[in-house]
């Protein structure tokens, strides 16, 4: 029997994203559902309202507030966090590497790589060499993943995703859809998508 799935959208430069990858999947499986991972980027979104950079640099009192809460959430997770420097990251190569391993089956474990590399270590994920580290750790060879991702084919699969999450009206990071199209934003969320998902596929 199919189990009912639940998309993951996420950035790698969203912090909260950081918290809902590293957890999802043990979740996910608790509730008997399918994870989709469907990496994309928020810049396009924020550059269409007007915002230059993270909505958590525009208002530097909810930027004080999220990473108080982030430590606070993280300590409760037994995760590691640490701001990287820039904030946010550029997520564009880390994206297209992505998005290829999701088709490949290694995209969610390079996924929480990278998450844990830049909030749990504060490393840059701009950095191809530190891609090409994690890939290496996880069996792979970056030179071949590299030439994929940066195809012209694979880049213009990028853009359509980034698209695909504007028409859908996704406005931040973490994002969670059900099957029958609910959408819930937030890691603070990701306990109500999942029941969600499992009512809507018991419903189907």
């Amino acid at each position: 029997m199919t189990r009912p799935s639940l998309e993951f959208w996420y950035e790698f430069a969203s912090t909260y994203s950081y918290l809902a990858a590293m957890r999802i999947e043990r979740e996910a499986e608790a509730a008997g559902i399918e994870i989709v991972w469907r990496p994309f980027l928020l810049g396009p979104i924020f550059a269409a309202q007007g915002w230059t950079t993270s909505p958590f640099n525009l208002y530097p009192a909810k930027g004080r507030y999220m990473w108080r809460d982030m430590e606070r959430e993280a300590a409760a997770l037994g995760l590691p966090c640490r701001r990287p420097d820039p904030f946010p990251q550029n997520s564009l190569l880390a994206a297209r590497v992505a998005l290829l391993g999701v088709d490949q089956g290694w995209g969610p474990a390079f996924s929480k790589s990278v998450f844990h590399a830049e909030f749990g270590l504060g490393r840059s994920v701009s950095d191809a060499d530190l891609i090409a580290e994690l890939l290496r750790d996880l069996g792979l060879a970056p030179a071949p993943v590299f030439a994929a991702a940066q195809a012209e084919e694979h880049k213009a699969r990028l853009r359509t995703q980034c698209d695909e999450a504007r028409e859908r009206g996704i406005f931040g990071a973490p994002t969670f859809i059900t099957a029958d199209g609910e959408m819930f934003w937030g890691n603070d969320r990701l306990d109500r998508a999942l029941a969600w998902a499992a009512r809507a596929g018991k419903a189907a």
